[in-house]
């Protein structure tokens, strides 16, 4: 059994009533009972944590070491600032998928600058709350195929 660690970033947690045209009308509630129910009818254990501090997200993927065996996050507004993050996993190097609940790429430029993108197994944009369970099935290949 290993253990996948889902991270929101800054102001995830107000899903579900900040622009809904662009994030959708789910919960991370509602997201994270999705996800974990996913993941431990796959016999893994699921964690999900949500910060909307740099420095909380950082000490969250450093702890997460060894025990985590992937990270799914959605590093919001962080992806296009946070060199200390994007350090963070470099240094523990627990395989990553960065996801986005909106298409990124079509909107202001600078959101099409990830600071992850570059070393995560891989993106996924613009798909809502669908995305997160897509890539929890990939993080389950992944271990599986291990």
């Amino acid at each position: 059994m290993s253990k996948i660690t889902v991270i929101h970033g800054p102001n995830l947690n107000l899903l579900g009533i900040r622009e809904p045209s662009l994030y959708g009308s789910e919960t991370l509630e509602t997201i994270n009972q999705r996800l974990g129910e996913a993941i431990e009818s796959a016999g893994h254990e699921f964690e999900a944590y949500q910060s909307n501090a740099e420095h909380e997200l950082v000490d969250k993927v450093q702890s997460s070491k060894p025990d985590t065996a992937f990270i799914i996050i959605n590093p919001g507004a962080f992806t296009h600032t946070s060199i200390a993050l994007r350090d963070a996993f470099l240094g523990v190097q627990i395989p990553f998928i960065e996801v986005h609940l909106s298409n990124v790429d079509s909107r202001e430029e600078f959101r099409r600058q990830s600071f992850f993108a570059d070393i995560a197994v891989g993106s996924i944009i613009g798909l809502g709350p669908q995305g997160y369970l897509l890539a929890a099935q990939a993080a389950l290949s992944r271990i599986e195929a291990v």
